[in-house]
């Protein structure tokens, strides 16, 4: 199976992996992350459910004052992501295809802009914030596209005298692939109003597909698929964490603000499935919850050389959230016996998350906290709530649980591979 799989199915999956639009979406991500993680330390700070924290706040700083400060900081973070990662994504791609990057970006981000709503005091509706996303997505990528291949095209480029500043040079060669893709942009956006009328493109868009399909990775059987894909990937040598970052980075931003805002109105958080919550009750220790893994080979695989050896190698990163060490040194990769356990446990774990907060014994995650938290910590910073570190606790252990009986079958295989060579 393993001789099949590699043969026919690892190597589409490294092309995915490597596929340049989705790397660009993934890099877009991750440079403005810094600023996603302290909105939600923003939110943490003033909602923080310690009645003593709430009314020494209060009465230090006078009834809801303090929170502005946690607001601007939400204003400068969530509230204006969707025109953060036009910039984010149309630079990644453009830096992909070895164009000018900056030019690239701006233009990704003047783009999006022209398919924003805007009202008397400036831009309006969904433009800015998290509910753009997918527009922005789109956009940028599109306008990265089109200005990387008329970048390339000489007959568009404004060549500048040897002494010019090379800023200003590289300003000018963008000139005419600006003009163009902005035009073609603005174009389609008057178009679709006009022909189509629907002034507000991005808010139809929202109501229309984003807000529906985020219902539609809120689900159980979504969970799964989730947790399924990048386990399965990883015990092929692919990398599946970073295929499917994309995906779970679009649902992940538009979840977490639809949760705080709700959380705020004093009703319950819409959105279960999102990165927080699997970073917290579904990853621990990495991909395939293998915190629980090192746990299980300290209990049961002492007298096992290779996996006593591996699992004290890995278990300072695995605390961290780490687990490359103990995914190629035991190794996990095309292991036919612990691949079972690697996508079982996390499958199981994300089940266990789900109706757990389906049913209100747990909070919604809530908040973006960095991913190398350990586990049971982020349980609790995630959710807000002690409850979140019981479910991570109570996880670990079944996962742990999971686990020792194929730690056993390892056990008894190297025995006999021992005997065999004496």
């Amino acid at each position: 199976m393993f001789k099949f799989l590699e043969e026919k199915f690892v190597p589409v999956a490294a092309r995915i992996g490597n596929q340049r639009h989705l790397i660009a979406i993934r890099d877009g991500f991750i440079a403005i992350m810094p600023l996603t993680i302290a909105g939600s330390l923003a939110v943490l700070v003033n909602s923080l459910p310690i009645d003593f924290y709430q009314n020494t706040m209060n009465a230090i700083f006078g009834e809801g004052n303090w929170k502005q400060w946690g607001g601007n900081i939400w204003n400068a973070t969530f509230a204006v992501l969707s025109i953060l990662l036009a910039f984010t994504i149309a630079y990644n791609l453009a830096k992909g295809y070895g164009k000018d990057a900056l030019s690239a970006g701006v233009m990704g981000l003047a783009a999006y802009m022209t398919f924003g709503t805007f009202g008397d005091g400036g831009l309006s509706g969904l433009t800015t914030g998290t509910g753009g996303i997918f527009i922005a997505i789109i956009v940028s990528l599109l306008a990265s596209e089109i200005f990387c291949r008329l970048s390339g095209n000489s007959k568009l480029i404004i060549k500048m005298p040897d002494g010019v500043p090379p800023a200003v040079s590289k300003s000018f060669a963008a000139l005419f692939p600006v003009i163009i893709t902005i035009s073609i942009f603005a174009l389609v956006r008057t178009l679709i109003s006009v022909g189509l009328e629907i002034p507000d493109i991005i808010g139809s868009f929202y109501s229309t597909v984003q807000e529906p399909f985020m219902g539609l990775t809120n689900t159980w059987t979504a969970g799964l698929i989730i947790a399924f894909i990048p386990a399965f990937l990883w015990t092929l040598g692919v990398h599946g964490a970073n295929i499917i970052e994309p995906f779970m980075q679009t649902i992940n931003a538009d979840a977490i603000a639809k949760n705080v805002a709700a959380l705020q109105a004093g009703e319950t958080a819409p959105y279960i499935i999102n990165k927080p919550f699997f970073d917290a009750f579904v990853n621990m220790g990495g991909s395939g919850t293998t915190i629980a893994l090192i746990i299980a080979i300290f209990i049961f695989a002492r007298k096992n050389k290779q996996y006593s050896t591996v699992g004290k190698l890995s278990a300072g990163p695995g605390l961290f959230n780490i687990n490359e060490p103990l995914l190629f040194g035991l190794p996990i990769v095309l292991n036919p016996i612990l691949f079972i356990p690697f996508i079982l446990t996390p499958m199981v774990n994300v089940s266990i998350a789900y109706f757990a907060t389906k049913l209100g014994l747990v909070p919604a995650a809530i908040a973006v906290i960095p991913w190398t938290i350990p586990p049971v910590i982020n349980g609790f910073l995630v959710t807000q709530h002690w409850s979140g570190a019981v479910l991570s606790l109570v996880l670990l252990v079944i996962s742990v649980l999971i686990y020792l009986p194929f730690i056993a079958m390892a056990n008894r295989m190297a025995k006999n591979n021992e005997q065999n060579v004496n």
